[in-house]
């Protein structure tokens, strides 16, 4: 098994991108991060460069997984066998420079298991923290079983205090890594026209982000309620509505992610179509 390791998102684009594209479901993230490197800059979401890396079965086949990183967040993998992923962790724990660093891992939970495997095996380390969630994909998009009242609209230059706001509440809420830029992140998507409100009696009450076309898919995400606006449906009728924008947009499919400790969160999207694809684990490494 060979794995080859890069700096440059051109050449990382050019070896996985058709990998990638293949299954834009379960690549989903990747796809979106290599895109964004590429408008927004390689600082955008930190100062220091990202990495990447590619894996096939043997010299000069074809493709079969990658990674990237950039941090100071963790490594993400695509979809890939686990003896991939094991590999990667080995390769990863005798590496030197920019490669040297793991700080965690995301990605479809039998890969990150094995990865975490290999990597505790090769440096001591032990799992710390981590965060399980499942993939959904949009079957056929329904109306919310009870519609909230109000309706939807894009995001404007005007709601960009209170969607900085949001931003910093959900990450501090769903336990993930805050945005080193989240002003830039919010005046990025907002441009875009990638940022959802739902507006009962002309006040914001919930968002969601919808990330641009790729592969012919859509992430939708982040979505969030205020604690105060919680149980009026409005995260149901924001979140259908970004959906039904994306596909309007050309996207073939529609996805999210939820965590799994939400009951509510993973109860309401099927409600309006979504279906699960793969179970996911997002964890971090400590020193053992």
């Amino acid at each position: 098994m060979t794995w080859t390791f890069s700096t440059s998102l051109d050449e990382f684009r050019a070896r996985a991108g058709r990998f990638l594209a293949a299954r834009p479901a379960e690549n989903t993230v990747l796809l979106t991060i290599a895109h964004r490197l590429a408008e927004a800059g390689l600082d955008v979401f930190g100062q220091r460069p990202p990495v990447f890396g590619w894996w096939r079965a043997e010299p000069g086949g074809p493709i079969g997984g990658a990674f990237l990183r950039t941090p100071p967040y963790a490594h993400r993998l695509s979809c890939m066998p686990e003896a991939a992923a094991a590999e990667l962790a080995a390769r990863l724990a005798t590496a030197e420079g920019e490669f040297a660093e793991v700080t965690g891992v995301g990605g479809e939970a039998g890969a990150v298991r094995a990865f975490a495997a290999a990597w505790t095996a090769a440096t001591g380390a032990v799992r710390g923290d981590s965060v399980e969630e499942r993939l959904y994909r949009l079957g056929e998009l329904t109306d919310p079983p009870r519609p909230p009242a109000g309706r939807h609209r894009l995001a404007e230059a005007a709601d960009r205090e209170l969607l900085i706001r949001w931003y910093q509440e959900f990450t501090a809420e769903a336990r993930v890594p805050e945005l080193a830029d989240v002003a830039r992140v919010v005046d990025d998507r907002i441009a875009a026209r990638g940022l959802h409100l739902w507006e009962d009696d002309g006040r914001p009450v919930a968002m969601a982000g919808a990330s641009p076309v790729l592969a012919g898919m859509s992430r939708i995400g982040p979505v969030y309620t205020p604690r105060e606006n919680r149980g009026r449906g409005y995260a149901s009728g924001v979140t259908a509505a970004a959906s039904a924008h994306a596909l309007g947009l050309g996207a073939a499919e529609a996805l999210l992610y939820t965590d799994l400790a939400n009951p509510t969160s993973n109860s309401i999207y099927q409600q309006i179509g979504y279906r699960p694809v793969e179970d996911c684990l997002v964890l971090d490494f400590r020193e053992g």
